[in-house]
């Protein structure tokens, strides 16, 4: 994958130069977010890469360097604790991001060899290939919608209506419970995307809440990297060819004056006085 110019890269040098390195195999206690987000598990398949297995395991073999790094969990998910690697198939591994740019973030992998170290403009225009990454998207942002429930429901005054009219529902079998609060909607609190310029070699994709509020959130770069077209939701590709964000040096994208996600308010490049505005929307955030 061709790297993006130091102007275009929202990652810092500690980031990259971040190696993944995995941990000898154990069977660790799973975390809700793990237990919550993980399928089925499938039935077993001759289609398993064999990597799976401790007795192949590549990611023991070779090392993944720098923005290479993701290509580990590509290469033997199995070898790494559900707290990292959140679930994984013949096609796909999800994983937590190592640097979340927000309360909930995981990166998908596409496992297929021949898209792997792709730019997204190349790798979707293959228009089956995009289908299915789109369909495993739009599972990951329900799936991550109901984790920030779990989370943050407690403080959101529209689940705390909901959950009020259903134990007001107790014993009343009579009562009509299609007529209950709604309550939040939280698939809207939820982001997802590629970067049109990956500081990983590796093909992912972002899903992250929309809160941006996280101690891995260190620059303007990093900010404007989630929140300017910088970064293109799956849905929509194909791209024209006359899209604009196909060029974002030219756009600079990343240089651009920073704009709270939430209430619009400008702060230009003071991203100290951004920080502790997002860290204020967070809290109001919660108790929408």
């Amino acid at each position: 994958m061709t790297q993006p110019a130091p102007s275009q890269d929202a990652t810092t040098g500690e980031e990259i130069a971040s190696t993944t390195v995995p941990p000898k195999r154990t069977f660790p206690k799973r975390n809700a977010f793990s237990d919550l987000m993980s399928p089925k598990k499938p039935s077993p398949s001759k289609k398993t890469p064999p990597s799976d297995t401790p007795e192949s395991d590549p990611a023991r073999t070779t090392t993944f360097l720098g923005r290479d790094g993701l290509g580990a969990y590509i290469a033997s998910p199995a070898s790494f604790p559900a707290s990292r690697v959140v679930y994984h198939d013949e096609k796909w591994v999800v994983i937590n991001d190592l640097f979340p740019k927000s309360s909930v973030h995981v990166l998908l992998l596409p496992r297929d060899p021949s898209k792997q170290l792709l730019h997204p403009f190349e790798a979707f225009r293959d228009l089956d290939f995009l289908k299915e990454v789109q369909a495993e998207v739009q599972k990951l942002r329900r799936l991550i919608a109901k984790e920030l429930h779990r989370r943050y429901g407690t403080f959101s005054a529209l689940d705390q209506k909901r959950q009020k009219a259903i134990d007001a529902l107790d014993g009343d079998g009579d009562s009509d419970s299609r007529h209950l609060p709604t309550g939040r909607d939280w698939p809207q609190s939820v982001i997802s995307g590629i970067h049109v310029g990956p500081s990983m070699n590796h093909l992912h994709i972002h899903i992250l809440s929309v809160d941006r509020h996280s101690g891995c959130m260190k620059h303007r770069k990093h900010y404007n990297s989630f929140s300017t077209p910088f970064l293109i939701d799956v849905e929509d590709f194909p791209l024209d060819k006359q899209d604009k964000r196909k060029h974002p040096g030219r756009e600079r994208y990343l240089e651009r004056d920073m704009k709270c996600w939430r209430c619009g308010k400008v702060f230009g490049n003071k991203f100290s006085r951004l920080k502790e505005h997002l860290d204020e929307e967070f809290e109001e955030w919660k108790k929408e």
